[in-house]
């Protein structure tokens, strides 16, 4: 009797077969971007002996840090199955908005605190035509981009304005600890926007927005409200940019931002983001900012001709996607 219960059959265990544990599964969607990442500084580090060296990568860290952060609050929007263009505009608006102040006379902070809420401001524009009024988000952010220009344009009188205090081009330009502060500074928002997406009810809300907008409103997420924020903090993380270009010229230059709206999507879709929304991540954004800093690095240190560099970067946009549609189908087969 006791034997009869030792005996099991076949038909008894789980069909499931064992998964083996794919590239995805380990790292990620990120993955693909920091494979590209990791071949690409050991091929311009065998390519140029300047490329390593500390000055190199305290210059490459500040070139990244605004772009960075201007990737990341495009992330948001882009999770939401949104699109920010105006994104290169609030920098130039809000870099050249900090230098009238300070010229103007307000202390730094004051300054610094207003130009970074004008990004948010215009944001919020965006996110209530987008969520509202229902406007296409290419549409609003399109427009947007316009007048945002025009305004830098207005305020600078098409001309560079300098000089600026002393202490607000160290901001940008100091370090701490040997680090540059642009570089703290972009490492705190990243785990910080990381920390919201994967870690708090709103940050699943954003995801959820982007799967299904109208599942989402039904399971009681505030679909509009979830919209006009991640435009609102779009705006901020592009004003922030702005400040932080601003202080690293030392100027307010009226051609600041521009194409960096393209830039800033590139860094999302390089980075594992899928432009249908609800997928990515801050890490993957600020590593594909990383990848278009390094390209352009790394052209400047061999003499390559900055054309070729924006063929390069479209290639590269062209891979992410074509990669991003593979994997769905696969999925979609699999389900």
């Amino acid at each position: 009797m006791v034997l009869r219960n030792l005996i099991v059959r076949e038909n008894e265990f789980g069909t499931e077969r064992p998964r083996v544990i794919g590239w995805s599964d380990a790292v990620g969607r990120e993955g693909g971007g920091l494979v590209v990442l990791v071949i690409l500084f050991g091929a311009l580090s065998l390519a140029s002996d300047s490329f390593l060296t500390g000055g190199n990568m305290a210059n490459l860290s500040r070139q990244w840090a605004v772009y960075g952060i201007i990737a990341i609050g495009e992330l948001l929007v882009i999770l939401t199955k949104g699109i920010d263009l105006s994104v290169g505009s609030v920098v130039g608006l809000t870099g050249a908005s900090a230098a009238q102040l300070l010229v103007a006379g307000l202390p730094i902070p004051i300054a610094v605190l207003c130009a970074v809420l004008v990004g948010g401001a215009i944001g919020v524009i965006n996110g209530v035509l987008v969520a509202y009024a229902k406007l296409p988000p290419f549409i609003v952010t399109l427009g947007m981009m316009g007048a945002a220009r025009g305004l830098v344009l207005v305020i600078t009188n098409a001309n560079t304005i300098q000089p600026l205090p002393e202490g607000f081009s160290s901001i940008a330009n100091d370090s701490l600890l040997s680090i540059p502060n642009l570089l703290w500074i972009t490492v705190v928002v990243i785990v910080l926007l990381g920390f919201l997406l994967r870690r708090t009810v709103f940050g699943r809300y954003i995801y959820a927005t982007g799967s299904n907008a109208e599942s989402a409103r039904l399971s009681g997420v505030p679909v509009p409200k979830v919209q006009v924020t991640v435009y609102a903090m779009s705006g901020l993380l592009a004003g922030i940019g702005g400040v932080l270009l601003a202080s690293r010229l030392d100027a307010g230059v009226p051609t600041m931002g521009e194409g960096y709206e393209l830039d800033a999507i590139a860094a999302c879709v390089i980075g594992g983001a899928s432009l249908f929304g609800a997928k990515g991540s801050a890490l993957g954004a600020a590593a594909g900012a990383l990848i278009t800093s390094t390209l352009n690095n790394g052209g400047n240190l061999l003499g390559v001709n900055s054309f070729y560099l924006r063929i390069a970067i479209g290639v590269l946009i062209l891979l992410a996607v074509s990669f991003d549609q593979i994997q769905t189908r696969l999925f979609t087969k699999k389900t």
